[in-house]
């Protein structure tokens, strides 16, 4: 067995599952994913089977249908769907945040009413925190929510960045509310927005202009959600207690980085793979190049570094589901992993000389995927700025 990704501790359960989703993998994904890919078209049969597989109920309790795996499973089967396609990780992405806000926040008849139903896919969730005016400034939110006399709100403001925006049926919003709180993270509520899937007006005051065209992660939607004076029940915010909205979806961004730390791990993974094939296969001077020293060189490297980014996933992965907190853990994952995957598939690249740049070979997809890798869930830069602020309180000179 090939000794990269490999994770020490699972129990008979975790190995069985991530045994099923890579067989899937191999079988159903990555045989489709470069036509899939190239037409941008939404992988509804790859979809269908990873409901029949449970993945969108993996970390829901079992009281509610789910299968009820811990993060560290959830994040294990992203890098595998990642190594895949990664764009069909993204596809459960945003849907898992916000199963997660839910058993974390949510009341409880938040949860009866949504869970069970999240659990079989039929109700899809998308996260959506980010604006066109601010994207790691969440301080800066400016969609508002109004609070009417009655009791209920209404929304206004335009959202930007919803991975799922158009699949999605229930979209957990950030917004600015009037608490009279002194500070403006105690002004913020998190509601839960039905709508219906597609583009367009999907509610009342809800609409869904259309797809954002990207450089990569095609496939899945990335779309803005515009709401307009969209009249909502206080029994739709999350917990159900106004003002909590910015700790809430704090607590999703930390899985969200685990999240994004496993698409680059399986994204590195898949990297180094094609790499360390072509380079067997591939003849230069009399020989296979891989018995050429600067490749052979290259290829070490690549996979110390597949290796380094998968255990400090894991890590990370492992320490929230002890429930503790773990900003620094998730920030150090997810900035290591994206940045050593672009450097593994910038590798494999080069080693695949001219051939590289066709989009006949599967490393053309991966440079363009491996690149939001960069972005997604905070750049480096946003990481590097909370990793130094904890480490400057937990060293700080006494």
């Amino acid at each position: 067995m090939p000794r990269l990704c490999q994770t020490d501790g699972l129990s008979e359960d975790q190995t069985e599952i991530l045994k099923a989703v890579r067989q899937f993998v191999d079988e159903q994904i990555i045989p489709v994913a470069q036509e899939l890919e190239h037409a941008d078209e939404y992988p509804t049969e790859i979809i269908e089977g990873l409901k029949e597989l449970g993945v969108f109920g993996l970390t829901i309790p079992e009281e509610f249908g789910g299968l009820g795996e811990s993060l560290l499973t959830y994040a294990l089967v992203v890098e595998e769907i990642a190594r895949g396609w990664m764009s069909v990780s993204g596809v459960i992405n945003t849907h898992f945040i916000v199963a997660y806000m839910l058993i974390q926040h949510g009341t409880e008849e938040q949860k009866q009413k949504y869970l069970p139903r999240m659990a079989t896919g039929e109700v899809r969730g998308a996260f959506s925190m980010s604006e066109p005016g601010l994207g790691s400034d969440v301080s800066a939110v400016s969609t508002k929510a109004t609070r009417a006399e009655d009791g209920s709100y209404s929304i206004t403001g335009q959202k930007m960045w919803l991975t799922n925006g158009a699949t999605s049926t229930l979209v957990a919003v950030l917004t600015k509310t009037d608490e009279g709180a002194e500070s403006v993270y105690k002004n913020m509520t998190t509601f839960l927005v039905e709508k219906e899937a597609g583009f367009g007006e999907t509610a009342q005051g809800v609409t869904v202009p259309g797809k954002i065209e990207k450089m990569g992660y095609k496939g899945v939607e990335t779309t803005e959600l515009i709401l307009e004076g969209h009249e909502i029940a206080a029994e739709q915010i999350l917990g159900g207690e106004p003002g909590k909205g910015f700790f809430q979806m704090m607590d999703g961004v930390e899985v969200g980085r685990v999240n994004v730390a496993a698409r680059a791990c399986g994204l590195a993974w898949r990297g180094f793979e094609l790499g360390i094939a072509y380079a067997q296969q591939r003849k230069t001077f009399g020989k296979a190049i891989a018995e050429h020293q600067a490749v052979l060189f290259r290829l070490a490297e690549m996979a110390t570094k597949v290796e380094v980014a998968h255990t400090m996933m894991v890590k990370a992965a492992r320490l929230k589901d002890t429930g503790q907190r773990m900003d620094v853990e998730a920030g150090m994952a997810k900035m290591v992993a994206s940045e050593y995957a672009n450097e593994v598939v910038e590798d494999s690249f080069r080693i695949h000389g001219g051939y590289g740049y066709s989009k006949e070979y599967e490393i053309e997809r991966l440079m363009r995927e491996v690149k939001f890798m960069l972005i997604g869930e905070g750049t480096s830069d946003i990481q590097k700025m909370i990793i130094g602020r904890s480490l400057l309180k937990d060293y700080k000179l006494r």
